[in-house]
């Protein structure tokens, strides 16, 4: 297999962060998006949408997402579970995973690309350029801070987003707090659950990654 990675990109530490979990090395190719690679004629052969991650399979099979690359994975290495084991599990993972998405993720990208300057042009990921538009990034902002407030609520009944077992939720909820903090938008100080939850996932050796 090869692994299409970008250092900086979140959607790829999203995959990188799963696979250490599952001890998964994967020869990865690193990809210059700073540079614009992403979009160039040769990347685009092997991503028509221009982004990263990509999984790369022996039969020259390219997954193009960060949840594809995820079942991917949890099929062929299912130990240690990330997705759930039963119905129940796989269920309620799914559930926050949409969750961490709707009100979390897609908040923190609309925020980031329709404020930052280097994503001028570049409002949305793929293959065409919009144009930002400066009143959706702050809202995006707002809805980053709301969902990161709401997070204290998910995990005061249990250790983490889905429940006792540390799942794909929790590394997607733990990569979406840390490129928040490149918006200077935090945990609430007073969000004791949170910043309990935070901490422990933050120490796991795979959080490095």
């Amino acid at each position: 297999m090869k692994f299409y990675d970008c250092s900086t990109a979140p959607s790829a530490r999203l995959v990188r962060v799963f696979m250490a979990e599952k001890g998964i090395e994967v020869p990865t190719r690193e990809v210059d998006l700073r540079q614009g690679e992403h979009m160039s004629d040769a990347f685009r052969a092997i991503n028509p949408y221009c982004t990263v991650p990509v999984l790369e399979l022996d039969d020259g099979t390219r997954i193009t997402s960060t949840q594809g690359c995820w079942r991917y994975l949890e099929e062929t290495v299912p130990d240690p579970p990330l997705l759930g084991t039963t119905p129940t599990e796989k269920a309620v993972v799914a559930d926050r995973l949409w969750r961490i998405d709707i009100d979390g993720w897609q908040a923190m990208t609309e925020a980031l690309r329709n404020t930052a300057r280097g994503f001028t042009d570049r409002a949305l990921t793929g293959p065409d350029d919009y144009a930002q538009i400066p009143d959706l990034g702050e809202r995006g902002k707002l809805r980053t801070a709301r969902f990161l407030a709401h997070l204290d609520g998910l995990l005061a009944d249990s250790a983490y987003v889905a429940g006792d077992r540390f799942t794909a939720a929790d590394i997607m909820a733990l990569v979406l707090v840390d490129f928040a903090g490149w918006l200077k938008i935090t945990l609430p100080p007073d969000a004791a659950h949170a910043q309990r939850w935070y901490a422990a996932v933050s120490a796991r050796p795979s959080a490095n990654r």
